[in-house]
């Protein structure tokens, strides 16, 4: 009966040796900073972005300053141009919402050039992971940027600089 227990303790054991997992890490943040694509896509969305922040701001400023006349002349003003001078500055601050939303928005001018510019680097980073964890038997390749539940990894898997040189950039 021991020898019965033994054994299949043991033949348990094997089996769960055979169907191990492979586990490999990647600093993704590390490998971003690393490829000067990326660098030269965010520098472009800055002064894009920078541009059309100044836009807002313009309307912005256009909107207070109408407004603050508006409340410097509501004594002397009737009733007719107080409603007129009132549509002006909503009308104006639509106009501000709409500015923001067109340029920042969910679907805006930014996310539109952030897809533009940054998903084909993503993309070719995610085929050279894919390529060498298929190359290298790994079953999972985890983020070890945006994986806050790893408290230590052992840097013999992290394959970060595997990618860098699959990409063309040495460390």
């Amino acid at each position: 009966m021991k020898r019965l227990i033994v054994a299949m303790i043991l033949f348990a054991g094997i089996a769960c040796g055979s169907y191990a997992q492979k586990y490999a890490l990647v600093d993704m943040e590390y490998i971003l900073d690393n490829v000067s694509s990326y660098e030269t896509a965010n520098e472009q969305l800055d002064v894009i972005s920078k541009k059309w922040q100044s836009e807002v701001d313009k309307v912005q400023q256009e909107a207070q300053n109408m407004y603050k006349s508006y409340q410097s002349d509501l004594a002397f003003l009737s009733p007719d141009q107080k409603t007129k001078r009132e549509t002006e500055i909503v009308e104006k601050e639509k106009e501000l919402q709409e500015l923001k939303r067109k340029y920042f928005g969910p679907e805006g001018e930014l996310f539109k050039k952030r897809e533009a510019l940054i998903k084909p680097i993503q993309d070719e980073i995610y085929e050279a992971i894919k390529e060498i964890s298929e190359a290298k038997g790994y079953s999972v390749v985890v983020d070890r940027a945006s994986a806050t539940s790893i408290i230590f990894a052992s840097p013999k898997i992290d394959i970060s600089n595997e990618v860098l040189a699959k990409l063309g950039y040495t460390k």
